[in-house]
């Protein structure tokens, strides 16, 4: 379970700085976002070891995308945050999601899930120690 919470911390961060890198800001329900999903994507690559790649790709990007939709109706339309607003993108929903980002976090997939399944690994290796 702690290996868990390192994961979380590890995404929680890689997340912000990306969100930084890319917005020039963040907001603290990102870095929970973010957190989710690299634990997330290290149960998906560990419980789906037979699958193909994409298939865990495609499942880890749905994965975001479903937590970006509840943290938007939460962050954005219940508590009137304005974290983001995908609105005057095509094809989104409610402004919260789109494809266009749906697919790029299937890209940011084929590095994050590898990477979360080797930190984990290291993680189970050393017993939690870092």
């Amino acid at each position: 379970m702690k290996n868990y919470f390192i994961l979380f911390g590890i995404g929680a961060f890689a997340y912000g700085l990306l969100e930084v890198i890319w917005r020039g800001h963040s907001h603290w329900s990102m870095m929970i976002a973010g957190g989710l999903s690299f634990v997330a994507f290290a149960v998906i690559s560990k419980k789906l070891r037979g699958f193909p790649f994409l298939y865990k790709c495609i499942l880890g990007s749905l994965t975001v995308t479903a937590l970006e939709f509840v943290f938007g109706v939460i962050f954005n339309i219940i508590l009137g945050q304005k974290v983001w607003d995908y609105s005057n993108i095509p094809l989104n929903l409610f402004g919260q999601i789109c494809l266009l980002f749906s697919v790029l976090w299937g890209f940011l997939c084929v590095a994050a899930i590898p990477f979360s399944e080797y930190v984990l690994n290291l993680l189970n290796k050393k017993g939690g120690k870092i």
